[in-house]
């Protein structure tokens, strides 16, 4: 049961945080181009429908990591409290401050006449600096995930 989960919990993390991480990263560069070219809105909401709609299946990554240290009896090590934080950290940046940013971005291009916002260069920095801070959170628990410091479960 254990390997089953934790085969369960990697999948999930590749096939939900994946294309959240390409996809918050295209955005950016995409509401700029967007902003200059009449017709490639339909770019850009569709790099944040992915971004909320993986967003919300990459819930099933915490749930089935909880699951999967459950069986291994390692809720209690250090390596994993600090995924845990970090999990949660990325979740944050994600949910508060990645994707309100890009729906602001998207209602700013909407509403021009042709999709021909202006767009300031600021605005999309803050968002790259955003989803960079939220890839490497991630990059870091992987990395947590696959050394698992001290761990001697044998997995």
């Amino acid at each position: 049961m254990t390997k089953l989960l934790l085969i369960l919990h990697v999948l999930a993390a590749i096939v939900a945080i994946g294309p959240v991480t390409v996809a918050g990263s295209m955005f950016p560069a995409a509401a700029r181009r967007a902003a200059g070219t009449p017709g490639t809105l339909a770019t850009v909401r569709m790099l944040h429908r992915v971004c909320r709609v993986y967003a919300g299946l990459g819930l099933a990554v915490p749930v089935l990591g909880f699951a999967t240290a459950s069986q291994l009896h390692v809720l209690g090590s250090p390596w994993l409290i600090t995924s845990i934080v970090l999990t949660g950290a990325a979740a944050s940046v994600l949910a508060l401050l990645v994707l309100p940013a890009q729906e602001r971005l998207l209602a700013q291009l909407a509403e021009s006449a042709a999709g021909t916002a202006a767009v300031e260069r600021a605005q999309t920095a803050r968002l790259a600096m955003l989803t960079g801070a939220f890839n490497l959170l991630w990059a870091t628990v992987t990395v947590l995930m696959i050394l698992r410091p001290g761990s001697t479960t044998g997995v």
